[in-house]
């Protein structure tokens, strides 16, 4: 019999909002029967797990590893989904197709992708189905610009075509385009709500750090919601937000006071991470945000920028070129606390924003584990679940476990229930629900990753399951275990 049986553990379900202590039975990749008695385990596969915490595995919505190397990584931290939503990749057909050729050890999906679907119309480039081909956009300004009427119709009608393919949504990197039309972002809102999908947008910038910008970047996520009846996603407001976080916070309340599907996601880090080639990070956009040449730090290399002739240099030879960006200085009380009321934000959703892991060579995947010697990423790719759960469960006491796990895992999913059948199954721990568990060890969870060491995994993951498949067991990955499945969009 195909059966196994986590035995005596503290089983959370957000769903229900309970805590019990039972067993959990795992029949063909789903929950067969959540049981308060202990149950008959002739011919099946038990592990004690008494003394821990089994709920369902955590979800992000917003992670760019597409690798085995870094889905490892966030398997270590809880994660049993990953999903690239903010910036999505194109053509998704062959993004689902060279993930399933290669294997995935996390369940895997994709947005279509906005940034790349600019980028093949106006500037000519091809789309190549992967975060580094959006990336190398970044120093291309011919794809930043607005577009003609007929550029526009063109577009939008690849994300038509892409959202009808099994795309989950839009992702919208407006924060590098933040020149282009406000009137291009409505219509992208009118083509999601007609569609009945999910835009995930990276805003353009906020009035108090650029007021020549066409439009606020928050303000025109809530405008456009109100206007279209588009669900809408705010990617890391805490990265975006910076010092403005409450004002933002406050629209984002006015919105849902008003009835408008406005959704919003953080992560515990006060250090983002992209190309630098970013149209934010130009050396005269730095100061408005409070930031300087020194802010920015080189992926691998580790090179501080020293200057602003330097960072010209940077952007104009290698713009693609994975840096980290100190927009907080988590050394900082205030600082801290603003990280602590983006994560409190009722109803906020945890989302890593994991970076692709990388060697000096450009490498950006290993089969090998360990890792082979001088891989490199953001830490938040190896603990933002563990460092989130740790700062706001045991050391600030401002959630329970029924909310980390409702953060973590039940509310991403309620996100994609519209437009992914797959995720009506997931994020929930009852009878009927995927196997995709994560047993954490309440004393011992937290987040090791640093700048120093950014792949060293996070420690209290004691068993993490994909579709009722181990990844880890007794804390030990299994090299050979590749169980991820897709999750793909209804055609619209």
């Amino acid at each position: 019999m195909d059966r196994t049986i986590l035995r005596g553990g503290c089983v959370i379900d957000p769903a229900t909002a309970t805590s019990t202590v039972a067993d959990v039975v795992l029949r063909k990749g789903r929950v067969a029967s959540v049981s308060s008695t202990p149950v008959p385990d002739a011919g099946a596969t038990v592990v004690d797990v008494a003394g821990l915490i089994v709920g369902p595995g955590f979800i992000d919505m917003h992670s760019h590893v597409h690798s085995i190397a870094g889905q490892r990584l966030q398997a270590f931290d809880g994660v049993t989904t990953n999903l690239d939503l903010e910036a999505g990749l194109m053509p998704i057909e062959r993004a689902y197709a060279d993930a399933a050729a290669a294997g995935r050890v996390l369940n895997y999906g994709f947005s279509a992708s906005w940034a790349q679907a600019r980028g093949a119309v106006l500037a000519g480039v091809e789309p190549t189905a992967t975060f580094a081909g959006t990336a190398a956009l970044f120093g291309d300004v011919e794809w930043q610009r607005s577009s003609s009427a007929a550029e526009l119709g063109e577009w939008l009608g690849l994300l038509e075509r892409e959202l009808a393919a099994g795309a989950l949504g839009i992702g919208v990197l407006m924060g590098y385009a933040p020149r282009s039309d406000p009137a291009e972002y409505l219509a992208v809102a009118r083509l999601a709500a007609s569609a009945g999908a999910s835009t995930f947008t990276h805003v353009r910038e906020l009035v108090e750090i650029d007021p020549t910008t066409p439009v606020d970047g928050s303000l025109e996520l809530v405008v456009a919601a109100a206007e279209t009846g588009a669900a809408m996603h705010h990617c890391h407001v805490n990265s975006t937000s910076k010092r403005h976080l409450d004002r933002v916070l406050a629209n984002l309340d006015d919105a849902r006071a008003a009835g408008s599907r406005v959704s919003v996601e953080t992560y515990p880090y006060g250090m983002g991470s992209t190309g630098v080639g970013a149209f934010f990070l130009a050396p005269e956009r730095l100061a408005p945000a409070g930031l300087t040449p020194s802010s920015i730090i080189m992926l691998g290399s580790g090179e501080r920028i020293a200057d602003e002739r330097r960072l010209r240099e940077i952007r104009a030879t290698d713009p693609a070129a994975i840096c980290f960006v100190e927009f907080l200085d988590e050394r900082s009380d205030a600082d801290r606390e603003l990280l602590r009321r983006a994560l409190a934000y009722p109803d906020s959703i945890v989302a890593s924003d994991a970076m692709p892991v990388e060697w000096a060579d450009r490498r950006t995947d290993s089969r090998e584990w360990p890792l082979p010697a001088g891989a490199a990423t953001h830490p938040r790719t190896a603990g933002t679940f563990a460092r989130s759960i740790r700062l706001m469960v045991r050391e600030h006491g401002l959630w329970d476990w029924i909310e980390a796990f409702r953060r973590c895992s039940y509310l991403p999913a309620r996100v994609l229930d519209d437009m992914a059948p797959a995720m009506r199954t997931k994020g929930f721990l009852a009878a009927g629900a995927d196997a995709d568990l994560v047993v954490l060890d309440p004393a011992t969870l937290t987040d090791n990753a640093t700048m120093a060491d950014p792949v060293r995994v996070s420690s209290g993951v004691r068993h993490l399951l994909v579709g009722g498949t181990f990844v880890i067991r007794d804390g030990q990955l299994d090299v050979g275990a590749y169980p991820g499945r897709p999750v793909r969009g209804e055609p619209r």
